[in-house]
C-alpha cells in the first residue's frame, strides 16, 4: 500500500500537491491529544471560544487570495469565483459563533420549590470529519466551527483532492491561539479512515461525500454508539410554474445548474416547467448557457472550468450519449466550446429536452454540467416528478404565488425547500437531507444539537 498521495490538478494533469498519509503513530497521538485537550477545552468560556475562533476567520481572510488559487488548481473552479467560498466559509462561521452562547446555555425547565433542575448542553467529545473536494472549506465549516464552539476537539480527515484545506486551517487556528490539539488533520487512506471510525476515541463522525461513502460511513460505525452526521449529494429539481418571471428564473436556474460546473450537492440537476411556457423557458436558457466560456480556470475571463477529473467528466459524457440514444435532444452545440476535448476532463455544458425519468441523467446524480428539461401540465405532476427521486436534499419552486410555493413545499421531500432561489446554504437554517441525501444536520441552533448530549441535573436543595 502506498504511503504518499498525490493532487493531480485537472488544470493540466499536473501533480499539484503530494503528501505522506499519516503514520499509525501519528494517527495514535492525534487521537491521545485531541482526548486530553478536550477536557480542559471543555473549560473554557464559550466567550473565549468565540474570540479564537474569530480570530481564525480574521486570518483566513487574510490569505484569501492565495488560498483561493490553491482551490482552483486542485478542483477546477474557476480562479473568479475561488475567493468566494472563503468569504462564504467566514459568513457560516461569524454566524455559528454569533449564537453560540444562546444555543449552548442551559435549558431551564418548570420550577419546582425545593428543586434546582436544568438540562446542559455538554460537547461529545473527539469529533471526526471528513470533507470532500468541491466546497472544500464551505463544507467543512459546518461542521469544525459548532464543534470546536460547543467544546469539542477536531480531527479533520481532508479530500486527497483537496489536502491544503486542512494545512490552512490548522495555519490560522493556530495563529488565533487555539490550544494544541483542539484542532488537528490527518492524511488517511480508505482502511486508516475506517479504523478511526471504528476507534473509542472517535465519538462522533461528520462525513460530506457521496452515497457510496455514506455506506462504507455508516458500515464502520455500526458496532459504535455515536453519532453520525451524512450528508450525501443530491438530485436536485426546479419546478418553473407558468406565473414566473423567466427573465429572473433563466439566469437564475442557469447559474443553479452550472457553477462550479456542476459539481455541487445542491445544485439543480432537473428542471420541470409548466408546459404553457416551455418553449419560451427552453430557448433564453440556451441563449444563457451559450454565453459561458470554458477554459484554463486560472484564466480571469473564464465561467467555466474543467470538472474534477476526466473520469467524472466521461460519466456524464456517457450519461449524455445514452440519453440522446434513447431519444433524447442536445440543444447545445459543444463545438461552441473548442476546450471540451475527450479524454480531458473540460466538458461542455449540455441541455437535454425529450427526457423522461427512464434516463439516468434524470435520475442518478451527475454531479456535472448537464440538466434536463421536461414540460408539465400541472403542480400535482411536478410534485410528482420531483419526487420521484432517491434524493432529497434541495428543491425549488420558481412563482409569484408565495401561498401556492408553500402548498407545493410542504409536498416536496427534500431538507431545504427553496421559492425563487437555490443552491443556496443559510446559516440560518438547518442543512439536512430526506432519502439518499443522508441524515442528521448541520449549521443553525439544530446543529448545535447534533454536536452536544443533553444532560439532566436534578439538584434537591434540602435533605428530606
Amino acid at each position: 500500500m502506498s504511503k504518499t498521495f498525490q493532487t493531480i490538478s485537472p488544470i493540466d494533469n499536473s501533480i499539484y500537491v503530494e503528501r505522506a498519509y499519516s503514520s499509525d503513530e501519528e494517527i495514535k497521538r492525534a487521537l491521545e491529544n485531541a482526548k486530553c485537550v478536550q477536557k480542559a477545552w471543555f473549560k473554557t468560556s464559550i466567550k473565549q471560544r468565540a474570540v479564537i475562533c474569530l480570530k481564525a476567520v480574521d486570518a483566513i481572510l487574510e490569505k484569501q487570495t492565495e488560498i483561493a488559487e490553491e482551490i482552483t488548481w486542485q478542483m477546477g473552479r474557476p480562479i473568479q469565483y475561488s475567493a468566494g467560498e472563503i468569504a462564504g466559509f467566514a459568513d457560516r462561521a461569524r454566524y455559528m459563533i454569533s449564537i453560540a452562547e444562546e444555543k449552548l446555555q442551559d435549558v431551564q425547565v418548570k420550577e419546582i420549590e425545593g428543586f434546582n433542575r436544568f438540562i446542559r448542553r455538554q460537547p461529545l467529545g473527539v469529533v471526526f470529519a471528513i470533507s470532500p473536494w468541491n466546497y472544500p472549506y464551505l463544507t467543512a465549516v459546518n461542521s469544525i466551527i459548532p464543534a470546536i464552539m460547543s467544546g469539542n476537539s477536531v480531527v479533520l480527515k481532508p479530500s486527497a483532492q483537496a489536502p491544503l484545506t486542512a494545512e490552512r486551517i490548522k495555519q490560522v487556528f493556530d495563529s488565533a491561539g487555539l490550544p494544541a490539539g483542539v484542532f488537528q488533520y490527518l492524511y488517511l487512506n480508505h482502511k486508516s479512515t475506517k479504523d478511526l471510525i471504528q476507534h473509542e476515541g472517535i465519538d462522533y463522525v461528520a462525513f460530506t461525500g457521496s452515497v457510496q461513502g455514506g455506506h462504507a460511513v455508516q458500515d464502520a460505525a455500526k458496532d459504535r454508539f455515536i453519532g453520525l452526521g451524512l450528508e450525501l449529494g443530491g438530485k436536485d429539481p426546479a419546478y418553473v410554474r407558468e406565473d414566473a418571471n423567466l427573465k429572473t428564473v433563466v439566469p437564475n436556474l442557469v447559474d443553479g445548474v452550472y457553477f462550479n460546473s456542476g459539481q455541487s450537492c445542491c445544485g439543480i440537476e432537473r428542471i420541470y416547467v409548466h408546459d404553457s411556457i416551455f418553449t419560451e423557458f427552453v430557448e433564453q436558457f440556451i441563449i444563457e448557457v451559450n454565453k459561458y466560456v470554458l477554459g484554463d480556470p486560472m484564466d480571469p475571463s473564464t465561467t467555466l472550468g474543467p470538472m474534477v477529473r476526466v473520469s467524472a467528466a466521461d460519466f456524464v459524457r456517457q450519461q449524455i450519449k445514452d440519453a440522446v440514444s434513447a431519444g433524447a435532444k442536445a440543444c447545445v452545440d459543444s463545438d461552441k466550446f473548442p476546450a471540451d476535448q475527450s479524454g480531458t476532463a473540460y466538458l461542455a455544458p449540455q441541455v437535454l429536452i425529450d427526457v423522461d425519468h427512464t434516463m439516468s441523467v434524470m435520475c442518478d446524480e451527475s454531479f456535472g454540467p448537464v440538466v434536463g428539461i421536461m414540460p408539465v401540465a400541472s403542480d400535482m405532476q411536478a410534485i410528482e416528478l420531483m419526487n420521484d427521486s432517491d434524493f432529497g436534499l434541495t428543491a425549488s419552486v420558481w412563482t409569484k404565488d408565495e401561498a401556492k410555493a408553500l402548498e407545493i413545499g410542504q409536498e416536496i421531500d427534500a431538507g431545504t425547500f427553496f421559492m425563487n432561489r437555490c443552491d443556496y446554504l443559510d446559516p440560518a437554517l438547518a442543512w439536512s437531507g430526506f432519502k439518499n441525501s443522508g441524515r442528521g444536520c448541520t449549521l443553525s441552533e439544530i446543529g448545535y444539537e447534533q454536536l452536544t448530549r443533553p444532560k439532566s441535573f436534578h439538584l434537591k436543595r434540602k435533605e428530606s
